[in-house]
């Protein structure tokens, strides 16, 4: 066994040694992209299965020669490349943000340290790793004082794991307290992150819900549409029809029975909320995400970075006994320093303290876990940390006066002098000060909760801090509920988190397995939840919860989770990505039923033109007035308009309202058509026209029906719309295979039709809606 090759602690590896390394590609490799490549793009948006039924139809309409028919194409194409821009648009979006949000590991080389990204370490780097840092490739602890280590991503077990000089470490793995050098022993291919996939990619949301649906619909169609083609085809060669007539008439009812925009539609519409998110600094990792957030009804916040501006500043050490505050400020000062935490409460200390040198024989670094740190200085041990998780039971003088403090609005922790350092509690403490830490609520704060507030979102906040304290910010941020609050050190092994999330809105000294334990309560009791933090104790809350958002101030470990990042860890960012989301959601929902109507008349014309003698109603090229001007063209604008208003999950419901009876009547007035073709002698050419004008005009109801409620944008794009309807039948008929309608006694025909639509269309949709649908649960 060779020996491994160990570089000097005070140097690490020299220029030369990493040339080398790079040389023989002992190079540990980037993050995985968070956005598919530009090839891939294309690939998945050309290489579709509708895709290749459209062009197979395609080439049946060049075998007819009747080469206008190839019209539906240009839509298709268009409709491919629009998602393709937008797709790409929003990949560089997010590929900037993301680059912006990495952090970088500190690295030493040539004695001194650098901060890298992670692609640039090699094999045998020494890392200078700390609290928060997600280790990116194997390695070897040379030198540490004591670090808590999270090997969850590995083990599925989220106890904390002690490590100490030569032990190993995994990639991986998160720090959830104190620091090491640790030299890179795996990198690239060898780590065990590459198996690992990174930890980002660990727990993915489910897929969005609208995708979900709208792909349940397409993977019926797509065993419906090949046989019913086939079979209206062999029926109209059966029944002695023109071969040509009879694939143009295929290939209309083949062509109107797939919806080829609406999943367009919900990518485009997504992606473009991404980028838009973007542009306000909301690094999106998955487009699913909009719509998961979009949903929340809850929303647990932890205090620091969000009710709070995360500037600590220590505002005095008070004494309990007889200790002098000189006495007690410089003990404080070498324990924080020996420990060498570097939180914000251990930073707000060393900034208004100091930083001594102090060598310990003895460290145990913060834990959120235990919820203090300690050490052993000339004087003794020492600890710091939340009161009621170093002493078994508080001390009443020193509760009451924590507590009196705590209702100030001061975070207070506890200095104790203890005989032993051992976890998880230390042995014998006796408090010896008070430690006050001030926190300002950030400057908006109020506003932004306000907004959540009338949003119907309910505001919960989980912290790790005394819950008086707590409730007091809390309170004075204008969140409801502030003063139900309960301390979770004081609940048991095993609380009842179903009666806590039902009682309470604060909670206090929470550990990070209850954190986890609240928000799984809360999706119990049938909310969708999401989870802000930026710590390492917020980890397996922000895993449980529907939708996670970390600040890109946190640590690694919690923004490569993450669902969002705020790049500028600014929380009032949030209003724009829940109403981006409602937006996208609620206008999806609203136009999706207009893609759909052609493709429920599709459908059942098709069944039923299977069994008659008359040719198929449609030619390909007709159906693209109708396809672009009554759903593609003006749904995208729709798509882009504000709107709000809480998701209410009736996709289903709301598709049904409109497309159901828009295609009831369609087939309905088509019937009609061919009955008074056979009536009054009336050619394929005037019939098939008459049909494309009630198609149309019964679109256009269902158009107004979904844009309402109507503002002057959305009835000038309806009014342009029908206008430019109206011109495609005066002045470019024959090229769409019209006949004109410039004709009085065609007019006798069609004009009471046109009349009678909107009062049919609405007779139809109230027996569909009231008395049918009203019977059925849609979700």
């Amino acid at each position: 066994m060779t020996e491994r090759y160990l570089p000097p602690l005070d140097q690490g590896l020299t220029a030369v040694e990493v040339k080398q390394r790079v040389a023989e590609g002992l190079k540990n490799d980037p993050l995985p992209p968070l956005t598919r490549s530009v090839k891939q793009i294309f690939r998945d948006n050309l290489l579709t299965l509708f895709n290749l039924i459209n062009i197979l139809l395609g080439g049946l309409v060049l075998f007819t020669g009747s080469y206008k028919n190839l019209l539906f194409l240009g839509v298709v194409i268009f409709n491919t490349g629009i998602g393709i821009f937008q797709e790409i648009r929003s990949k560089r979006q997010v590929d900037k943000l993301a680059l912006l949000s990495e952090a970088q590991i500190n690295v030493l080389r040539d004695g001194e340290l650098t901060a890298m990204h992670q692609d640039k370490i090699v094999q045998d780097d020494l890392l200078a790793i700390g609290r928060g840092d997600q280790l990116p490739v194997d390695g070897l602890v040379r030198e540490t004082a004591g670090m808590e280590v999270d090997e969850s991503q590995i083990t599925g077990e989220s106890t904390p794991i002690i490590k100490n000089t030569n032990d190993q470490l995994v990639s991986g793995s998160v720090i959830l307290g104190g620091k090491a050098i640790v030299q890179a022993t795996k990198v690239g291919s060898g780590s065990f992150v590459k198996q690992l996939a990174h930890s980002a990619k660990q727990k993915r949301r489910s897929a969005s819900q609208l995708l979900i649906i709208i792909n349940r619909i397409i993977k019926v169609l797509t065993f419906a549409i090949i046989p019913l083609g086939a079979a209206l085809f062999v029926s109209a060669l059966m029944r002695g029809q023109d071969q040509n007539r009879a694939i143009l008439g295929t290939v209309a009812s083949m062509v109107g029975m797939i919806p080829e925009g609406l999943v367009l539609l919900t990518s485009v519409a997504l992606a473009a909320g991404a980028f838009t998110l973007g542009r306000r600094h909301v690094l999106v990792r998955e487009l699913p995400a909009i719509e998961a957030l979009a949903r929340v009804d809850v929303l647990c916040l932890d205090k620091t970075g969000t009710i709070t501006n995360g500037k600590l500043e220590l505002e005095k050490v008070e004494a309990v006994g007889n200790q002098s505050t000189d006495d007690l400020n410089e003990t404080l000062a070498q324990l924080v320093s020996a420990t060498g935490d570097d939180n914000e409460t251990a930073t707000a200390i060393k900034n208004a303290l100091g930083t001594p040198t102090v060598t310990s024989p003895e460290v145990l670094p913060f834990s959120s876990g235990r919820k203090w740190s300690g050490a052993r200085l000339a004087t003794g041990a020492y600890v710091m940390g939340a009161p009621e998780f170093i002493f078994d039971n508080v001390p009443a003088d020193v509760k009451q006066r924590i507590q009196t403090l705590a209702a100030q609005g001061y975070r207070v922790l506890l200095l104790a002098e203890v005989t032993a350092l051992t976890a998880p509690k230390p042995t014998n403490p006796e408090a010896i000060g008070l430690i006050l830490i001030t926190d300002e609520l950030r400057p908006r704060a109020k506003d932004t909760f306000s907004f959540f507030a009338n949003q119907d979102v309910a505001l919960k906040v989980i912290s790790g801090d005394n819950p008086v304290t707590v409730a007091s910010i809390a309170g004075r941020a204008g969140i409801d509920g502030a003063d139900q609050l309960v301390d979770m050190s004081q609940v048991g092994e095993e609380p009842d988190y179903d009666r806590l999330v039902a009682d309470y809105n604060v909670f206090g000294r929470v550990t990070p397995q209850q954190k986890q334990g609240l928000i799984k309560a809360y999706q119990t009791a049938g909310h969708t939840v999401a989870m802000t933090g930026d710590g390492v104790n917020d980890l397996l809350a922000l895993r449980q919860s529907d939708c996670s958002i970390a600040m890109a101030s946190g640590s690694e470990a919690t923004k490569s989770l993450a669902d969002f990042v705020l790049v500028d860890s600014n929380f009032d960012a949030m209003i724009n990505v829940l109403n981006e989301g409602r937006r996208v959601i609620n206008n999806i929902e609203r136009v999706a039923s207009l893609y759909l109507i052609k493709t429920m008349y599709s459908v059942v014309l098709t069944l039923i033109f299977i069994f008659m003698s008359r040719s198929y109603p449609f030619e390909p090229i007709q159906l693209t007035p109708i396809s672009s001007l009554m759903v593609g063209i003006p749904t995208f604008f729709l798509a882009l308009q504000p709107n709000y208003a809480r998701i209410a999950g009736r996709f289903m419901k709301q598709v049904m309202e409109v497309a159901a009876p828009a295609a009831v009547c369609v087939v309905g007035y088509i019937l009609v058509i061919l009955a008074l073709g056979t009536q009054f002698g009336l050619s394929f050419a005037t019939t098939s026209t008459l049909s494309v004008l009630m198609t149309g005009l019964i679109s256009l109801n269902a158009l107004i029906m979904v844009a309402r409620p109507l503002n002057r944008f959305k009835i000038g794009l309806i009014a342009l719309m029908a206008g430019l309807f109206a011109v495609v039948f005066l002045l470019f008929g024959p090229i769409f295979s019209l006949v004109s309608l410039l004709n009085w006694k065609l007019a006798l025909i069609y004009l009471p039709l046109m009349i009678s639509v909107y009062p049919v269309f609405i007779v139809v949709q109230e027996g569909l809606g009231k008395r049918i649908l009203s019977r059925i649960r849609w979700r």
